[in-house]
């Protein structure tokens, strides 16, 4: 475990900003976890629990105390014909996603190189190309902060949404993740039909893709995308995709022939904001070292010694004026400290 007073924390955001924390502490046990935490006390507040720091920007420094896992671990087990992964809170995500597929369990090919831990998962219900990671969770172990007791929360219990969980409101730093277990299946079922998979895929020659194949894929049509936070540090998507009513995307519509849309049922349409931002001019446009990245219009980057704050007033700037020509607010997918 480490225990660190006045922590530079530029290494754990991939914006690359500059902040420090007045003590961090890491646990690499989930035995260190229940005692440290009952340990603490008022002039430790306030917490701010971590992930691998690829949804954060930080806008100075935080005054408190951090908290994060290097829990490491993996378990597997049957159930009902299914195969449940438990899974080290600590764990990098996208190590998980190869594992699987290494191993023959199936149904996470399309959340490959999302980047983070995989508490970070259970957290931020991530999600890419038709697929949510709330579809696989099938519990999330964790210590509750106030108490220092255990817990197993079910899927049901976190109440996902779209890149949306309590998590995210009202347990907010409330727990500390320790374990997530997934349920996987040992059938391969691809999800194709999401973005221009089924395009990448013909360019191959591609009509009956294997598991790995369609991992290489996406991992490729990220690439292309996203820029990579070790040249240009960026948090991935910045935005959220909104969901409007199907009235107000039939206004929008008639504006806009040919404008981008997925039904989510009925009554609502979700629209990229990427397509909203990059109609509004902002692709590839710099305010200072903050900038739209110039192939993927939901991405914001530091170009080189961008603060938090210059990436926060260029957020708001692209904000405004996706709601003066849309009426449409588009909300951050980034946690903004």
């Amino acid at each position: 475990m480490k225990d660190i007073q006045h922590y530079d924390l530029t290494s754990h955001n991939t914006f690359g900003i500059k902040a420090y924390c007045r003590r961090y502490i890491e646990f690499e046990k989930e035995s260190e976890v229940t005692p440290m935490i009952c340990s603490l006390t008022e002039e430790d507040m306030p917490l701010l629990v971590i992930g691998g720091g690829s949804n954060l920007l930080f806008t100075g420094d935080f005054d408190g105390t951090v908290l994060h896992s290097a829990i490491k671990g993996v378990e597997a087990s049957t159930e009902g014909g299914a195969v449940l992964l438990r899974c080290g809170s600590g764990e990098t995500w996208d190590d998980i996603v190869g594992f699987c597929i290494d191993h023959g369990w199936y149904g996470a090919e399309n959340l490959s190189l999302i980047p983070g831990d995989v508490g970070a998962s259970a957290v931020q219900n991530i999600g890419a190309y038709g697929a949510e990671v709330k579809d696989l969770i099938w519990n999330v172990e964790a210590v509750d902060i106030h108490s220092g007791l255990k817990v197993v929360l079910s899927s049901k219990d976190c109440q996902y949404g779209y890149r949306d969980s309590k998590f995210k409101k009202e347990w907010k730093n409330k727990y500390f993740i320790t374990a997530v277990t997934y349920r996987l299946s040992e059938m391969f079922t691809p999800q194709l039909d999401y973005g221009n998979i089924r395009e990448q895929l013909a360019a191959k020659g591609i009509e009956q893709p294997t598991a790995k194949q369609l991992r290489e894929v996406i991992i490729g049509i990220r690439q292309s995308k996203l820029p990579d936070p070790k040249v240009e540090g960026n948090a991935g998507s910045f935005f959220v995709n909104p969901v409007v009513s199907h009235e107000k995307y039939r206004e929008l519509a008639m504006i806009y022939p040919g404008m981008p849309h997925y039904r989510i049922n009925d009554e609502q349409e979700k629209i990229p904001a990427g397509w909203l931002i990059e109609r509004c001019g902002w692709k590839g446009k710099t305010r200072g070292a903050a900038g739209v990245h110039d192939k993927q219009s939901l991405v914001l980057v530091n170009k080189g010694g961008a603060t938090g704050k210059d990436i926060l007033a260029l957020c708001e700037a692209v904000r405004h004026d996706v709601l003066e020509r849309f009426g449409i607010s588009i909300q951050t997918e980034v946690n903004i400290i």
